[in-house]
């Protein structure tokens, strides 16, 4: 899998492995949907497949899929590679709250035997915002005395969460959103039988994110993007746009597309805030306030669908103004 828009981490990792002097802890730090969780997954193939054997002469962090590490990491049975990521429960499918400090503990079997293949074992934790706290004192203690040739790759969408601690032993990569060009390259990668009408619409509404992007394939973000569109120049006095969404996003079939409207609406009362100053400022901030606390709760708390998109779409109609000057 080929990297798009990081050139300067690739270079940067790329460089400490040449020098000799790896750090043993990186934390990739930015947004949720940049990239971060592939990159460690390159890095970690391509250092593991270099410090093996045979040498690989491809660019970047690239490995190829035919090298023997890789063939083993794909499998899932590289036995000097771990990764430490929320579990999901067998009964319920649903995903834990947590990385649990028994995860962490688990890696005392990585490294109470030899590596198998060269002297590095390395570890990935997507992501490290959601170690528990005990988990986090455990990761911790290795990071301070990090085992010979150990590499940690931590993912993290919100780095000034993590123990202070954890942060200092580690040496930070900031990942940004992606130009357009690396986004349409990185989406062709990803969705490599959409049209390019789809992929020029997820450019457009993934704002430098390819992860977030992928997530909107096959949901028609630009169909529910007009409607949302037209509520916010229009206010939607007679409710007829909010109840239609209320409609059209209620019923189980529609859940993906829920969720996703659960996700874009904070985003773009956000966007709105951008031009307003004054009075105006400050009730599309309240709103914005509003609509993320009730998104981010909607899906967790089994609120009523209907009933939230319809309170959602109401929050972008308050944003219309009232008077002609009320932006001013």
């Amino acid at each position: 899998m080929r990297l798009f828009g990081q050139d300067a981490q690739i270079a940067a990792f790329r460089e400490a492995w040449a020098s000799g002097r790896m750090h043993h802890g990186w934390l990739l730090a930015g947004d949720a949907g940049l990239g971060k969780a592939s990159f460690a997954q390159a890095a970690a193939v391509r250092l593991l497949a270099e410090a093996a054997g045979p040498p690989i002469a491809a660019p970047g962090l690239e490995t190829p899929e035919d090298h023997r590490i890789a063939r083993l990491v794909a499998a899932g049975s590289h036995p000097d590679l771990m990764r430490l990521e929320r579990l999901y429960r067998d009964k319920t499918k649903d995903q834990a709250r947590s990385i649990t400090v028994d995860q962490v503990r688990g890696l005392g079997r990585l490294f109470a035997t030899a590596p198998s293949f060269s002297p590095w074992r390395v570890v990935i934790v997507d992501a490290a915002d959601d170690l528990e706290r005990p988990g986090a004192n455990a990761l911790l203690k290795l990071l301070e005395e990090p085992p010979p040739h150990s590499l940690f790759l931590l993912v993290s969408h919100a780095p000034a969460r993590l123990l202070p601690t954890i942060r200092s032993r580690c040496r930070v990569l900031r990942f940004t959103p992606l130009p357009p060009p690396a986004m349409a390259a990185a989406l062709r990668q990803a969705l490599p039988e959409a049209e390019a009408a789809e992929i020029d619409t997820l450019v457009a509404v993934g704002e430098g994110a390819p992860g977030r992007a992928v997530r909107y394939a096959g949901l028609d973000v630009a169909a529910l993007d007009a409607a949302m569109a037209a509520i916010l120049a229009e206010g939607d006095r007679d409710n007829g746009g909010r109840a239609a969404l209320a409609r059209a996003l209620s019923s189980k079939a529609a859940q993906p597309r829920y969720e996703l409207f659960l996700e874009r609406v904070p985003q773009r009362i956000a966007t709105a805030a951008r031009t307003r100053r004054g009075p105006a400022l400050a009730a599309a901030l309240e709103a914005w306030e509003k609509a993320r606390d009730l998104a981010g709760s909607a899906v967790r708390l089994s609120l009523d669908p209907q009933a939230t998109v319809f309170e959602l779409a109401g929050l972008l109609a308050s944003l219309q103004p009232s008077e002609p000057d009320s932006r001013r």
